[in-house]
C-alpha cells in the first residue's frame, strides 16, 4: 500500500491508500481551478515538494513571465496544470485548468527525481540551520532526501542544497559585504570610541577591514603591556586572512583588542 501525502504536512493526506498496480491515482494536492498564488515561485515550490512526497514527476510544457503549463512526465498520463497571471501587470497567478488524476502507473518511477533540485532540497533543510553553528552535512542531506522525500540525490547536489540553505538563513557573502558600512556605522554610534575602517580597491571591491571596540581600547590601560598579533586563514568563498591583536590581563588571560581582515599576510596588510 502507498500513502500520498498532503501539502505542508508529513502526515498522510485525507485520501485513501492505493495499490501500486492501480492504473489511476490522485496527486493528493489541494488545488482547484480558480485558486490564487502570490507568485509562480510559490506554486513551483508547493508542486515540487508534493511531487517528491507523492512519488510522481512533472515537466514544463510552456513557460514565460505570464504563463506556466506543466504535465506529467509520462506523455500518456492525463495529469496537467495550467496557470497564468490574473492580469499582465500583476505578480499573482491563478489556476486556469487542472486535471489532478494520474492515468499512469505508479510502478514506472525514477528515484532520481527531476523535481529534487538543490533549491528545493535547500528550502526543505533550511530550518535545521537556524540557531546552530554547522547544521547537517551533505551526507546527512542525502539521507534526508532519500528517507523524507523519496529522492536519490548526488553528494554535489546535497552540497549545493546545503549552501542554498545557508544563504536562506544567513544571507550570502555578497549581502554581508554590502551591509558592512552600515554595520560599522551603527557600531561607532552605539559603542563610543569604537574605531572602524574599510578599504576598497580601485574597482570599489572589498580589500581590508579593521575593527577595535571602544570598550576594549579603554580597558587596555589595565592590561599587561604586551600585545600579541596573529592571523588565521579564512576558508569561505572569498578566502582571506583574519588578523587579531590581543593583550594579557592580570590573570594571564587573553584580552582581545582589535580585528582585521586582509587578503594575505603581507607588508601592506600588516601596516
Amino acid at each position: 500500500m502507498l500513502w500520498l501525502t498532503g501539502a505542508g504536512s508529513d502526515e498522510p493526506a485525507n485520501v485513501p491508500t492505493i495499490e501500486a498496480s492501480d492504473s489511476t491515482f490522485s496527486d493528493g494536492l489541494d488545488l482547484h481551478e480558480g485558486k490564487y498564488f502570490n507568485t509562480k515561485k510559490d506554486l513551483k515550490r508547493k508542486l515540487s515538494n508534493i511531487a517528491m512526497k507523492g512519488n510522481f514527476e512533472f515537466r514544463t510544457r510552456k513557460s514565460n513571465r505570464s504563463l506556466w503549463v506543466i504535465e506529467c512526465i509520462n506523455p500518456n498520463c492525463s495529469w496537467r496544470l495550467r496557470v497564468s497571471k490574473i492580469v499582465p501587470e500583476s505578480t499573482k497567478f491563478v489556476i486556469r485548468k487542472y486535471v489532478g488524476l494520474h492515468s499512469c502507473s505508479l510502478l514506472n518511477r525514477n528515484a532520481n527525481h527531476r523535481q529534487a533540485t538543490y533549491v528545493v532540497i535547500g528550502e526543505q533543510v533550511a530550518p535545521q540551520y537556524v540557531g546552530v553553528e554547522k547544521g547537517p552535512c551533505p551526507k546527512s542531506i542525502q539521507t534526508f532526501a532519500r528517507t523524507e522525500l523519496g529522492a536519490q540525490i548526488s553528494y554535489y547536489k546535497a552540497w549545493r542544497g546545503r549552501k542554498h540553505a545557508h544563504t536562506l538563513i544567513r544571507g550570502s557573502p555578497e549581502q554581508s559585504f554590502h551591509v558592512l558600512p552600515s554595520y560599522f556605522h551603527m557600531l561607532e554610534k552605539l559603542n563610543p570610541g569604537t574605531v572602524t575602517r574599510i578599504e576598497v580597491d580601485g574597482e570599489s571591491r572589498f580589500k581590508y577591514l579593521f575593527l577595535a571596540f571602544g570598550v576594549a581600547i579603554r580597558g587596555f590601560c589595565y592590561m599587561r603591556k604586551v600585545v600579541g598579533i596573529d592571523g588565521t586563514f579564512l576558508k569561505g568563498q572569498y578566502r582571506g586572512v583574519l588578523l587579531v591583536a590581543t593583550a594579557q590581563d592580570g590573570n594571564g588571560q587573553c584580552y582581545p583588542l582589535a580585528w582585521g581582515i586582509v587578503d594575505s599576510e603581507n607588508e601592506d596588510a600588516w601596516t
